[in-house]
């Protein structure tokens, strides 16, 4: 890590946690025996996502805890793994941000050496690799393979392991990126949107079995990845000018409207053919108006896209209390 202020955090550790008590605490214990003789000083904040069991009450009896410096974030409700980590981020003070799950299956110990990797490779954003994955084969592996080919193929970023919530972010570039929805696991394409892809690299790290609880995704997951994979092709290519992609359609379908209305008035008028009775006639007819509907719906997605620069500064969660404990690591 390069020289600085020995009073300024240089890393945060961000873990969005959701009905984890019975894994919170030995995460707290594993990340502290990790980091455990790191020259520099680093944080670690939890995000309880609305937790319905113990997860908040466990999180925060470490709080106070000597030689750690912990945040514990409560949100109001459950806003998602998004927002958990939305959230995190932003109150992280770090020059570099990490995260992990909250479930054990990801290994603190990468942490170290994905953060000299990081900074050797001079990248912007190192993903984990989970190259032995130890998860079910037909629930969990075979459709996080297809989801990986699918988003790297789409978004140009390629990727083994999209899925894998343990990466290193350089937190000034991070922060450029608001995390809404389900979109997760989509970071590195959306970080692609403000740093070269060169910059974007992956590090094979450990990946261990579920100990605790039960898992919060299952098969329909898939469904959902394909639905925002679509989202993201769009906000990538059309975000900051939508009117290009509706209007583009529009005239596609006026021009070829015009075309068969164009046939069809030379039927009639020269040829002297009746048209009322013939599909192509309402075929051309319906051609026309969802040309003028797709071209009104680019304008006003213009003016909400407009409204959106406007408002960037507003939230995807709503946060509750934030418990700290300043206990600086040397």
């Amino acid at each position: 890590m390069p020289a600085t202020d020995p009073s300024a955090v240089e890393l945060s550790l961000v873990v969005p946690i959701f009905n984890e008590e019975e894994s919170v605490g030995p995460l707290i214990a594993r990340i502290e025996e990790a980091m455990a003789g790191i020259a520099y000083r680093w944080e670690l904040i939890l995000v309880d996502d609305g937790s319905t069991d113990a997860t908040l009450a466990n999180a925060r009896s470490a709080i106070g805890r000597p030689g750690l410096d912990l945040q514990v974030v409560a949100l109001q409700r459950n806003f998602g793994q998004t927002a958990a980590m939305q959230a995190g981020i932003t109150q992280a003070r770090g020059r570099l941000i990490a995260t992990l799950d909250g479930d054990l299956q990801n290994d603190p110990r990468d942490i170290p050496e994905m953060v000299k990797e990081l900074e050797r490779r001079e990248l912007d954003l190192l993903v984990g690799w989970r190259k032995n994955r130890q998860d079910g084969l037909v629930l969990r592996k075979i459709p996080s393979w297809i989801a990986n080919r699918l988003i790297g193929r789409i978004t140009g970023v390629r990727l083994h392991d999209y899925g894998c919530s343990l990466k290193i972010y350089r937190g000034s570039v991070i922060k450029q990126v608001r995390l809404m929805g389900e979109m997760h696991r989509f970071i590195p394409a959306w970080v692609a949107g403000v740093v070269p892809s060169s910059r974007i690299g992956e590090m094979p790290v450990t990946h261990h079995a579920r100990q605790h609880g039960t898992s919060k995704y299952g098969i329909s997951r898939t469904f959902r990845v394909i639905l925002d994979l679509l989202s993201v092709m769009f906000f990538m290519r059309f975000k900051a000018r939508p009117g290009h992609f509706f209007g583009s359609l529009g005239l596609a379908l006026g021009a070829l409207a015009g075309l068969i209305l164009a046939y069809l008035f030379v039927d009639k008028f020269i040829m002297g053919n009746n048209i009322g009775t013939r599909p192509l006639f309402l075929v051309g007819i319906m051609l026309f108006l969802s040309s003028m509907q797709l071209i009104t719906t680019g304008i006003l997605a213009e003016m909400l896209a407009r409204t959106y620069y406007r408002d960037e500064n507003s939230l995807s969660y709503i946060v509750r209390d934030v418990f700290s404990g300043e206990h600086p690591n040397s």
